[in-house]
């Protein structure tokens, strides 16, 4: 087994110790990944890519059948425990054999109809077992990156904007938003990425005012802001960047609301470093965007964590205080929404430092002024 794996499950135990566990079952997809390097990928209604079972002195992945050689290629110190016919069929066993009485799992992730099941299978074969649900055991350890993970961060990034300047350079007028996206998909993926960060954001005109628009048969046209949120995912690692631009010459509104996002953004930015708050960063953003006349026109949070996921802790928002530690990856992503005119919104992934944050973006970092 890797050093880093021994050392990630080692602080494991020692929060099992903590909590009176007697073990800890792990299915969040990328906390599996994390912790011992098997990347079975579970669907929306199929968890079939198993579990780790992890107690004070031994290591388990329960799985499906179909992924056993992977799980014992990927895998390493773990013992491979293969069903055919649902975790609940083998967990009692499991338990029994381990000596288990106390199993923690995962809150966030176990469904209400596994918890049923596997409850009702301990209480046939092994009574004495008790469920305790817990929350963040691993997702804590997560928010810290190490070397690597920045490394493999930013190569998924570099990825992905060197697919942006791409499409960057073939959008024009009568484009529709659907085309644009999916040419910065199909770009990515071609390039290499193992999948994307989440579906691709393309939006232009009155639909850039929306956070979280989804691509439309809409037209692109000049003069009007075009909203471009990607991310490509490589080696498990997630990229996430926004940027706002425009074809043709950008006018006094365009101007003046992108100046403004920039500015929020680059102070939010060089205010960020060990120690700082996320809730006093997101302030200072949004304190920018305020004092230029567009108050109550950035809804959302400022940035959040990224990682194996996209959205990680920690945040950077108005109503959950996190204390910023280095070695953390966070998103900075201001944003000026104004219905029916359109948005601009400016985002940019960023190491948090002892002594401030190092940009990861290589596209125009402070002042991304990309008009085609």
């Amino acid at each position: 087994m890797k050093s880093i794996y021994q050392k990630r499950i080692s602080t494991v135990r020692q929060k099992l110790a903590e909590n009176d566990l007697d073990a800890l079952m792990v299915t969040v997809q990328e906390n599996r990944y994390y912790l011992s390097g098997y990347t079975g990928e579970d669907t929306q209604f199929d968890e079939s890519a198993g579990a780790l079972i992890i107690s004070d002195r031994h290591l388990m992945l329960a799985t499906d059948s179909r992924y056993e050689l992977q799980a014992q290629s990927e895998a390493a110190g773990f013992d491979v425990v293969c069903y055919k016919t649902g975790l609940e069929k083998v967990l009692p066993e499991i338990a029994k054999s381990l000596g288990i009485h106390r199993l923690g799992f995962e809150s966030v992730r176990l469904s209400h109809k596994n918890h049923s099941a596997y409850i009702d299978a301990l209480d046939k074969q092994h009574p004495s077992v008790e469920l305790i649900p817990t929350q963040n055991m691993v997702e804590s350890l997560r928010q810290i990156k190490s070397e690597d993970e920045i490394r493999r961060t930013t190569k998924a990034l570099r990825l992905a904007e060197k697919a942006f300047s791409q499409v960057l350079a073939t959008i024009r007028p009568g484009m529709t938003e659907r085309q644009a996206a999916w040419d910065l998909e199909r770009a990515m993926r071609e390039a290499g990425a193992q999948g994307l960060s989440f579906p691709v954001i393309v939006a232009s005109g009155p639909n850039s005012a929306l956070p979280h628009a989804v691509p439309t048969d809409r037209k692109l046209a000049r003069g009007e802001p075009i909203l471009f949120d990607w991310g490509a995912r490589l080696d498990e690692y997630c990229s996430d960047t926004t940027r706002t631009v425009v074809m043709g010459k950008p006018d006094d509104c365009f101007k003046k609301v992108f100046d403004t996002v920039v500015m929020a953004r680059d102070t939010a930015i060089a205010a960020i470093k060990a120690g700082a708050s996320g809730t006093q960063v997101d302030k200072i953003a949004r304190d920018h965007i305020d004092q230029k006349g567009y108050a109550g026109k950035f809804g959302h949070s400022l940035g959040h964590g990224t990682g194996l996921a996209v959205h990680e802790s920690p945040r950077l928002s108005p109503v959950k205080n996190e204390r910023l530690e280095a070695g953390m990856i966070v998103t900075v992503e201001p944003g000026i929404y104004l219905p029916g005119w359109g948005g601009v919104r400016m985002e940019n992934q960023v190491v948090v430092g002892h002594d401030g944050a190092q940009v990861l973006n290589d596209v125009a970092p402070f002042d991304p002024r990309l008009r085609v």
